[in-house]
């Protein structure tokens, strides 16, 4: 058992959680060891005056309660920030419905949000359109699909016998996702329709958020759904839910959330959005340097400010322990990474357009979009290469990567209108 950290402050009336100096200071100490020994490691002086030095020192981010917030969190918590001339201000949001509506009034300077998110705002299809940025991808896997106790109960465990209920039982089967267009609400029709279920006529989906998920299939508003960590595992706690499948399983090493702005931002303040990156890929790599690194990363977003839950709901996946609910545990190679020696955070323009191929599959988008154009747009590959670079973290040299996902299509961005247009499932 690691000591928690200095005691923590209770949830603040603003929306704005801050953390106490004290508390900055000991995390700070207790993290300087691992923080030099990451690999490759010096730091640089990252501005200076002039052209370097950020255009906005006060940068207010918002997150969803989530544990794949904490690159964003511990950037702020560790100090990483001011390294880099500014201050990360995390705002705690309630939906993403509302951090949507906040990044494109202003309110937000940036997100940790869904790549999906991003794009829909982008085209216009969820929500008011404006033009979008993604700086760099937060994390990769740690997501899962849950389903009731009750249904479990009835042999539904995993894709394969929830179809043969499905078929066998003949209702009205609820699913949440968290967005319409987000990553969740993807990997969930994705898998149903793997497993011949189709997830606009065979089941309702709605839309929940993440911090809301729990309550509602205590309450048996939902027969399963799709959401990050911790709320699949506090099911399994709570003896609501058993965990049908990850996220990882679907996708191996897929894009979750990402660092999100407006084009505006990025275009007045790349400066300010270089340091951001540079401390965000600092606390990145922090993070995934040691399980000591890790648990104290879960006692410090357990807190109310931040996910609001107890350290066991988040410290057992990030450690990739696994367990279903139904007594089977595992140790899972795939859990959820921040940094993996920069593997997880290049903002590749294949990750983009996956979301736009299912954005059309799933019938969001009534036309074959500009696939390659609507990426080269968003990610800013650019910006993100010269923090990486001065940071000396690994780019990879092609903007593009190949996966092969759970239905056995293999994605790597190359003819994405042909890859939209060859599900047999879809709407």
């Amino acid at each position: 058992m690691f000591a928690a950290p200095a005691a923590r402050p209770g949830p603040s009336p603003s929306p704005a959680p801050a953390v106490d100096l004290g508390r900055r200071r000991l995390l700070q100490a207790a993290s300087a060891a691992a923080t030099g020994a990451a690999a490759g490691f010096s730091a640089p002086h990252a501005w200076a005056q002039g052209s370097d030095k950020p255009e906005k020192e006060e940068v207010r981010i918002g997150f969803i309660p989530l544990t794949d917030c904490a690159s964003v969190v511990m950037a702020a918590a560790l100090g990483f920030d001011r390294k880099y001339g500014v201050k990360i201000v995390p705002t705690k949001e309630a939906s993403w419905a509302g951090v949507r509506d906040k990044l494109v009034n202003g309110e937000l300077d940036m997100a940790h949000v869904l790549w999906g998110l991003v794009y829909g705002v982008h085209l216009g299809v969820s929500g008011p359109k404006k033009d979008m940025a993604v700086l760099m991808n937060l994390n990769h896997n740690g997501q899962a699909i849950t389903l009731s106790k009750k249904l479990a109960d009835k042999g539904a465990v995993d894709g394969a016998s929830l179809a043969k209920l499905m078929a066998a039982d003949k209702r009205e089967y609820v699913f949440a996702q968290t967005f319409p267009t987000g990553t969740h609400a993807m990997w969930l029709y994705h898998w149903l329709a793997t497993h011949g279920i189709h997830p606009l006529k065979d089941a309702k989906v709605i839309t929940v958020p993440p911090p809301q998920m729990v309550a509602n299939m205590r309450v048996g508003n939902m027969d399963g759904f799709c959401v990050g960590e911790p709320w699949n595992h506090r099911a399994i706690i709570d003896g609501i839910g058993i965990t049908a499948a990850t996220t990882q399983q679907i996708w191996k090493d897929h894009p979750e959330k990402a660092l999100g702005t407006t084009a505006d931002f990025v275009k007045k303040h790349p400066a300010t959005c270089r340091a951001v990156i540079m401390a965000i890929l600092e606390a990145s790599r922090w993070i995934d340097a040691s399980l000591s690194n890790k648990q104290k990363m879960a006692e410090t977003i357990a807190d109310k400010a931040y996910v609001n839950t107890s350290v066991d709901a988040i410290n057992q996946r990030i450690l990739g322990r696994y367990q279903n609910g139904l007594g089977r545990t595992w140790d899972d190679p795939d859990h959820m990474k921040f940094f993996n020696d920069g593997a997880v955070n290049f903002p590749y323009l294949s990750d983009g357009m996956w979301f736009l191929t299912q954005h059309k599959r799933w019938g969001l988008l009534k036309d074959h979009p500009d696939y390659l154009g609507v990426a080269k747009a968003i990610n800013q590959v650019e910006l993100y290469g010269q923090a990486a670079s001065a940071l000396k973290v690994n780019v990879p040299k092609d903007v593009m990567r190949s996966s092969k996902l759970i239905d056995g299509s293999v994605w790597d961005g190359k003819d994405p209108a042909r890859y939209a247009d060859s599900f047999k499932v879809r709407a």
